[in-house]
C-alpha cells in the first residue's frame, strides 16, 4: 500500500494508538477482540504512534509481539518515556535512554521515528537550552528522532538550528498551544530528513471515540498544501491523528489520505477481509 505524493517523499498516515473498544463496529469488524486489533489495524494503515511507551519501556515480549503481528512495511512510532522528558528533563538520562532504545530496537525494521515530547512548563531558558544541546548528541544517530515543544517560544531559529545539526525533526502539531498557521509555515524549514506531524485537537472534551463529532474538514484540508510541500523537501512524512481531533481518528486519517490523493482502506474492506480470514 504505497502512499506517495507527486512531489517525492512518502506521506504515511495513521492514528495515535489502536486499542480502542469504541472503534469496534465503526472501524474494526463487530466482534474484534483487543488481541486482534493491531492485526486488523495494520491492514488499514502502515503506521501507528504508540503512547504507552510514554509511561515506561514496554516489556520485551510485548515489543516482539507487536513486531510479529504486522507486515514488514509497517512502522511503529514510539514516544520516549516521560522519565526522560518530564522528570529528568533531558538531564542525567543516559541509562534510561539506553534502556528505552534497547527495547525499541527489538522492532527491527518495523521501528519508525521516536518522539520526544517535552512538557508545557519547560520554557526555553538558558538552562533548558543547554540541556537540549547536551542531550541531542547522545541520541543514536542510526535511529530517527523527532521532538515536540509545547511552549511555542521554542519555535525560533536557534532551536531549528540545533535540531538541524543533529538531524532531529521538529514535530509539527495541530493543537491548542500553538497557532496552526505557524506550524504549517514551519514545513518550509524541515530540520531532518523526515517530517513528523500530529493532529491533537483543541481540548479533551470528546469522551467517546466511535464517530466524528466535530467537523474539522476545513482544518484538515488546510494541511494539504503544507504537507505536500514538506514531502517535497524530505524522504518521508509521518502523520498521526488523535481521537480528540474530531472524535474518531481512523476517519480523520482516511479523510486526510483522500484529501492528499492517497489510497485509503474503508472499514467495509476490513470486514470483508475478516470474513475471508475466518
Amino acid at each position: 500500500m504505497a502512499e506517495l505524493t507527486t512531489q517525492g517523499g512518502a506521506v504515511v498516515l495513521g492514528t495515535q494508538g489502536w486499542n480502542y473498544p469504541d472503534w469496534v463496529g465503526p472501524f474494526y469488524p463487530i466482534g474484534t477482540r483487543a488481541a486482534n486489533m493491531l492485526d486488523c489495524y495494520s491492514r488499514a494503515f502502515r503506521t501507528v504512534e504508540v503512547d504507552a511507551t510514554f509511561y515506561g519501556p514496554p516489556a520485551e515480549p510485548v515489543v516482539r509481539g507487536w513486531s510479529r503481528r504486522v507486515p514488514e512495511s509497517f512502522r511503529f512510532a514510539l514516544k520516549v518515556p516521560q522519565q526522560i522528558t518530564h522528570e529528568r528533563r533531558l538531564v542525567d538520562a543516559a541509562e534510561l535512554l539506553d534502556q528505552f532504545v534497547g527495547r525499541a530496537r527489538l522492532l527491527g525494521d518495523r521501528l519508525g521515528p521516536l518522539l520526544l515530547q517535552t512538557p508545557p512548563d519547560w520554557p526555553p531558558t538558558q538552562e533548558s537550552r543547554a540541556a537540549l544541546t547536551a542531550f541531542l548528541p547522545t541520541l543514536p544517530a542510526d535511529l530517527r528522532w523527532a521532538i515536540e515543544f509545547r511552549d511555542p517560544r521554542w519555535l525560533d531559529d536557534e532551536t531549528l538550528g540545533v535540531l538541524a545539526r543533529h538531524d532531529v525533526a521538529l514535530a509539527l502539531v495541530d493543537g491548542r498551544w500553538v497557532k496552526r498557521e505557524q506550524m504549517q509555515a514551519l514545513t518550509e524549514q524541515p530540520t531532518a530528513a523526515f517530517g513528523y506531524v500530529r493532529w491533537m485537537g483543541p481540548n479533551r472534551s470528546i469522551t467517546t471515540f466511535s464517530r466524528i463529532q466535530v467537523n474539522r474538514d476545513r482544518e484538515v484540508e488546510s494541511w494539504v498544501a503544507p504537507l505536500t510541500a514538506l514531502a517535497g523537501r524530505v524522504r518521508e512524512v509521518y502523520g498521526y491523528f488523535n481521537n480528540h481531533f474530531q472524535g474518531h481518528s481512523p476517519a480523520s486519517a482516511r479523510f486526510m489520505q483522500q484529501a492528499l490523493g492517497l489510497p485509503s482502506v474503508p472499514p467495509e474492506s476490513l470486514r470483508l477481509q475478516e470474513e475471508l480470514f475466518k
